[in-house]
């Protein structure tokens, strides 16, 4: 039985107090909102890779700007500290973009950052690194997208340096070179979607412009799969609507 998909937006947006539409991007795929990005000439077409759904069990997809966290590793002194727990400062339906050092195998989230971001009003936690207490998050239904999970907490491997900045986050255990995947950059704002898929960052002035390339998209990919199911063959399908 196929799991019902519920669908996560904001109510109001991150920069301000002011009461705003649904997310513009919420009637799309991921997939979707990559293919456009990459017609518009992003070299990855803003996909975080490596990033995985954890939590919830059922299928879900959020879409919601993005409140910033910048982890360091505790031996590193000379980076900022904060005053304040980073959840205890989210944005109400922001989601939480954390990016945390590539060696580091401890997690940078559980159960009680959880509960503080839905006290908080966030809608869900991407994670360029790992989280634990993946029960809690599900009982909670509680969104939680990761590149992997671990038994051990922050203390004393990592620790938040900076909240509400850019982030630069890197695909793992990729070189060098012309070939090497292109970086995300994430600045606090931008549209997330995550969904089953993947998560893609959306810079928040290419919104409309994704928004009527992923809707034409939508409109072809309707058309190739009709009639592809009719027996009229990929090639044939895609060269039709495609192009190509």
């Amino acid at each position: 039985m196929i799991a019902r998909t519920r669908l996560l937006a904001i109510s109001r947006a991150m920069s301000t107090s002011t009461p705003s539409s649904t997310c513009p991007l919420l009637q799309f795929s991921a997939c979707e909102i990559s293919d456009a990005l990459i017609k518009l000439g992003s070299p990855n077409g803003g996909h975080i890779p490596d990033v995985h759904m954890l939590s919830p069990i059922s299928q879900v997809k959020v879409c919601a700007p993005a409140y910033t966290v910048q982890m360091v590793l505790a031996s590193d002194k000379s980076a900022p500290k904060l005053s304040s727990h980073f959840v205890d400062t989210a944005t109400p339906g922001s989601i939480v973009v954390i990016d945390a050092p590539p060696q580091a195998k401890n997690a940078v989230w559980g159960g009680l950052m959880t509960a503080g971001a839905q006290s908080r009003g966030a809608v869900g936690v991407i994670i360029s690194g790992r989280c634990r207490d993946l029960a809690e998050h599900r009982a909670a239904d509680f969104p939680v997208f990761a590149r992997g999970h671990s038994t051990v907490g922050q203390s004393p491997f990592v620790r938040p340096s900076g909240v509400n900045v850019t982030l630069t986050i890197h695909p793992k255990d990729v070189g060098d070179g012309p070939d090497a995947f292109d970086p995300v950059t994430v600045t606090p704002g931008d549209w997330i979607v995550a969904d089953e898929d993947g998560v893609v960052c959306v810079p928040v002035d290419m919104v409309d412009k994704v928004v009527e390339l992923a809707k034409k998209g939508q409109e072809i990919d309707a058309k190739c799969m009709a009639d592809i199911k009719a027996g009229k063959g990929v090639q044939a399908s895609f060269k039709k609507h495609r192009g190509k």
